[in-house]
């Protein structure tokens, strides 16, 4: 189905409107470090809140999550009801981040610990935004792209480019400009602008993909009880909770063997304790998530922009994973015989990498035109927001955490400078790695996957360095060092078994085992393993200088500290946070299978 005059408009008007409030912003800004990389610590609670929103709502769930609710139905529910998390960040480290006026993550973790545990924080995030967030950007713009325009072609001569790639370097193009010119005041006030078209956009998917299905009864019914039991993971049967048989079958199709070995199910040992440690990690330790609450101009604004964050969190589960399962029920009830065919082999088989264009093959099929042209702007807001944020949080990250320790000299003026060339070399290798995502089973899942190896020591070392203040620097570094090391280990495994089709270890060997071992338990390894390294560490060595760490750990708090942060929250403030914990626990509730 091709764009219509009207759908074209309706993109027009969004990205005018778009890059005019990005020119009022960059025509605003000053040439300074603080406004370039923190937006001169003057953003309100809104649009603290709706930019760390659009910079999480991206490329993964417009792809990958809904793709994963056309697959496995509401399982992948888990990660985005962690609106809790980003309670934690509110309440428990809001104050301390605010209190110690940092730039950066890692340069948080020097004031708690030492330089070198900022640099080996540095260097493990920039790693990780290069194989997640900014690969897994790019790709998604492809998809979309893919799905919308497929026979989308540009002939170089030397090199014919398919409406993926097309996708993905524009992606990257459009976005680019308004981040690099206008740094984090230019992400933030154009992200909450793509935070209302984004939402909007999802809405009118879901219901006009309810309306052409039939009514929330037909989705209910066509699914099944499996697809909407958000408990099933997390019930333990036995052996059988955490392990599953593998039939390993030959070219007949019979029965071969039964292989067992951990399963890829998302089982309910793995969803309990490593999904908290994920979610944790990212929400309340990431720069790509926290930058936009140092942005804030105190605690109280910085607060409530997290809980704001909090209740639009609530939101991908309806407007993202139902759109996904609407997509795979139009095509197993024959409605909409484009999506089945796209779905669908010719054996009946729901094609599994297939899904990941569902969020844009509802868009094409079942809208009108205008309709058609706003949510398409939407999606074009989600990926250029997510890509956006990491953009900006990566050269933060490089310019405060390395560059300037280099040339501590440096003129405010350069270190700008320095912060867009180091966004553009993330970008090159980012476009580099896009053919390993490209080889995995899922987007949603390469991500959770890569961000379960890395996610652990970090979280570690931040959450016990908070709460115990007796850990020091040599504990936190062993931790890191150790941590990264297993996870870039397990990495190493998998990346040329999706890099390569036809590449597999010898069955029962070593490296085969480590392939195997789902991802969640490996993580939970991790976290085990950085624990112990930790506290040990830091317990055969001499304690921390109190005096240094002072407000940066609870054991260390003033009492001028406890009173300025009391000061700065309201019983509303709690209200809220108690109704986004209600909410959460309503979903649990009503998403627990149905029968028949």
């Amino acid at each position: 189905m091709s764009f219509e005059m009207l759908d074209w408009l309706m993109i027009g008007i969004y990205f005018a409107i778009l890059f005019g409030i990005a020119w009022w912003v960059i025509r605003k800004s000053r040439d300074t470090a603080d406004d370039y990389f923190l937006a001169g610590r003057n953003l309100g609670w809104f649009i603290i809140g709706a930019s760390i929103f659009a910079s999480n709502i991206g490329s993964e769930h417009i792809v990958g999550l809904a793709g994963s609710g056309c697959t496995d139905g509401v399982a992948m529910a888990h990660y985005e009801l962690h609106a809790w998390c980003l309670l934690i960040l509110a309440w428990v480290f809001v104050p301390f981040y605010m209190r110690s006026k940092v730039f950066t993550m890692p340069e948080f973790l020097e004031r708690r610990f030492s330089e070198s545990s900022r640099r080996v924080l540095s260097v493990i995030s920039l790693v990780a935004y290069v194989l997640t967030k900014i690969a897994v950007g790019i790709f998604a713009g492809g998809i979309v792209f893919g799905a919308l325009l497929p026979e989308l072609r540009l002939n170089l001569g030397f090199l014919v480019l398919d409406s993926f790639w097309i996708g993905s370097i524009l992606v990257i193009i459009l976005t680019g400009v308004y981040t690099v010119l206008g740094g984090l005041r230019a992400v933030a006030y154009t992200e909450a602008v793509q935070t209302i078209i984004l939402v909007l956009g999802s809405v009118l998917v879901t219901i006009f993909g309810l309306n052409a299905l039939g009514g929330w009864e037909q989705l209910r019914q066509v699914c099944g009880s499996d697809m909407f039991n958000l408990w099933k993971p997390l019930v333990p049967s036995g052996v059988e909770g955490t392990w599953d048989p593998v039939l390993v079958k030959d070219a007949a199709g019979e029965t071969v063997r039964q292989a067992w070995y951990f399963n890829d199910n998302y089982p309910w040992l793995g969803m309990l304790f490593c999904a908290p440690i994920i979610g944790l990690w990212y929400w309340c330790t990431d720069q790509y998530i926290v930058q936009r609450v140092l942005g804030g101009p105190n605690e109280r604004e910085a607060r409530r922009g997290s809980i704001c964050a909090a209740f639009l969190k609530l939101l991908p589960v309806f407007i993202f994973i139902i759109p996904g399962m609407i997509c795979f029920a139009l095509a197993k009830s024959g409605k909409v015989a484009e999506i089945q065919q796209t779905l669908f082999d010719q054996n009946g088989q729901l094609l599994r990498d297939e899904s990941q264009a569902a969020f844009p093959l509802l868009v094409t099929t079942v809208l009108p035109a205008g309709v058609r042209g706003i949510v398409v702007a939407g999606l074009l807001a989600a990926l250029m927001s997510s890509l956006a944020g990491v953009f900006n949080a990566s050269a933060t990250l490089f310019t405060m955490d390395f560059y300037s320790k280099i040339r501590p000299g440096a003129s405010q003026h350069k270190l700008v400078w320095v912060g867009r060339i180091a966004t553009t070399v993330m970008v090159i290798i980012g476009l580099c790695w896009i053919p390993v995502i490209r080889g995995g089973k899922g987007l949603y899942d390469y991500l959770q996957g890569v961000q379960a190896y890395l996610a652990p020591p970090i979280f570690v070392v931040f959450f016990l360095g908070v709460f115990m203040k007796r850990l020091n620097a040599k504990g936190c570094l062993a931790a890191l060092i150790v941590g990264f090391a297993m996870g870039l280990i397990r990495l190493g495994i998998d990346t040329p078994v999706k890099l390569l089709k036809d590449f597999s270890y010898a069955e029962g060997s070593f490296l085969w085992v480590m392939n195997h071992i789902f991802f969640q338990y490996y993580s939970l390894l991790i976290f085990l393993v950085c624990v112990v390294v930790m506290i040990v560490v830091s317990y055969l060595t001499e304690e921390p200088s109190y005096e240094k760490i002072q407000g940066l750990t609870y054991g260390t708090l003033t009492t001028d500290d406890r009173k300025q942060s009391r000061a700065s929250w309201t019983y509303a403030d709690l209200v809220f946070s108690g109704v986004v914990l209600a909410i959460i626990a309503a979903a649990y509730l009503y998403f627990r299978g149905f029968k028949g």
